[in-house]
């Protein structure tokens, strides 16, 4: 049975869309914590079960998709992900909500894994950029949609609803899923010790980039779960490079032309992270703005990314994946920088502009980027490929939380005062990014980095 290739997109967003919906709950943290009356602090491990589960599992279930089916996989996954939330709603009390959130990370990991080799399966392979174009375009619809949903969900019924929502979207979604296409089952083995292996690094990873913004975690903590993670990857890739159907291969990143730009993804995330973090205080605090006010302010940066993405697959056909990777790396630097220097008589539509400027970057950079990733593993893995375009976003997102809260307490030492908070937020957007464009510049320096061949791992 076929399917017209923009109404399979169109399921493959909305099973897509229920990740970044998450960000719906931000809205609901205070009346979560009143309502399971819980200390503040202890309110960071909801983020942390969620994130850490579907963050250390992705590239595995990638690769689950590419053996058994991405369609298999992104059924189990959403069928999954509609307990989880429902669970999340219905918990008495808040460990078996926190046990609930981590069987909603899994569901995630399985159906959103997925999602990128679902889309270009779609379309024929000249199309492929335009399939990742239309599929960022979805993640960016439902990310703007988030923040006002979570409100008015709970507004009119209480902060169950943010959760509740999500069960009938990903019922609908699990029963329309049949109609995508669905390859044979791939027969190759399942790496399960590499898999293990892989998993434990990247909650390790992840873990310790959570330790390192909490003050009340010795840094020691940090330290060593980094260092294990550091020992988990070496005992991987001396795995990786002794089985024949590793879950990755290690030799893809010896390419710069590949590593480069996974590196910049992650530390685009990692600065455009501050746009969520900090931003919303400086919009209340600083501008006066009304919630409302800062969540129509925020939803622009998603405009520009809506405005992006099918931008950027015009670029990449026009003058190349890895031109267009370092334009949106340069634009989401040019529209952080500026921030930097606004202050309390800084019009609110500069800094509007400079948002759009931010989020198309981010369009630009996702689509291009995923796009040499595809491009660059062989067609088998469109799973893994897929998943690792989401890692590396996860990973600067999370890294993004311990580094951008360092740098804006750094940059307020010495001020208790509105002086000290502006100090800081400004000291923070330089630092995210100066430093960004920094990377970005040197970056281009690599020899042969624009060279259009083809990479030497895509012949595995």
């Amino acid at each position: 049975m076929t399917i017209r290739p923009a109404f399979g997109l169109a399921i493959v967003g909305l099973g897509a869309s229920l990740a970044p919906l998450d960000i719906a709950v931000n809205v609901a943290l205070p009346a979560i914590t009143a309502h399971f009356r819980v200390p503040l602090g202890d309110v960071q491990w909801l983020v942390i079960c969620y994130v850490l589960v579907y963050g250390s599992l992705m590239l595995v279930c990638g690769k689950l998709g590419d053996l058994f089916g991405h369609r298999l996989i992104f059924r189990v996954g959403l069928a999954i992900s509609a307990v989880g939330c429902a669970a999340c709603a219905a918990a008495p009390d808040w460990p078996l909500f926190l046990w609930a959130r981590g069987a909603q990370g899994i569901g995630t990991a399985l159906a959103l894994s997925c999602t990128p080799a679902l889309a270009t399966s779609l379309f024929p392979e000249s199309d492929r950029t335009k399939a990742l174009a239309g599929f960022a375009s979805t993640m960016a619809i439902a990310a703007a949609i988030g923040p006002f949903l979570g409100g008015a969900l709970v507004e009119l019924w209480g902060w169950p609803a943010v959760y509740w929502v999500r069960v009938p979207l990903a019922l609908a979604t699990l029963a329309l899923s049949g109609l995508l296409p669905s390859p044979k089952p791939d027969s190759r083995p399942f790496d399960a010790v590499g898999a293990v292996l892989l998993a434990a690094c990247m909650s390790t990873l992840l873990l310790s980039l959570t330790f390192a913004q909490r003050r009340e975690i010795p840094g020691p903590w940090s330290l060593a779960m980094a260092l294990v993670a550091l020992g988990l990857i070496v005992a991987y890739v001396r795995r990786a490079n002794r089985v024949p159907e590793p879950i990755i291969r290690p030799s893809l990143f010896a390419d710069p032309r590949f590593t480069i730009p996974n590196v910049l993804n992650a530390l685009a995330n990692l600065a455009g992270f501050a746009i969520l973090l900090l931003t919303p205080y400086y919009l209340v605090n600083v501008l006066k703005l009304t919630p409302l006010g800062v969540g129509i302010v925020l939803a622009m940066a998603y405009g520009g990314s809506l405005t992006g993405a099918p931008l950027s697959a015009f670029l990449v056909s026009r003058i190349g994946q890895r031109p267009t990777v370092f334009a949106g790396v340069a634009c989401v630097g040019l529209g952080l920088l500026p921030l930097g220097f606004t202050g309390i008589d800084t019009p609110v539509l500069v800094v509007a502009a400079l948002l759009v400027l931010e989020g198309m970057g981010q369009g630009l950079l996702t689509v291009a980027y995923t796009d040499i990733v595809t491009a660059t593993l062989p067609a088998r893995d469109r799973g893994v490929a897929g998943s690792l375009s989401l890692l590396t976003r996860t990973i600067g997102i999370v890294a993004g939380a311990s580094v951008l809260t360092a740098l804006q307490a750094h940059g307020a030492q010495g001020f208790m005062n509105m002086a000290g908070f502006l100090a800081g937020y400004r000291f923070a957007f330089v630092a995210a990014g100066g430093g960004l464009l920094a990377v970005l510049f040197l970056s281009l320096l690599w020899p042969g980095l624009w060279s259009a061949q083809p990479l030497k791992a895509n012949k595995h």
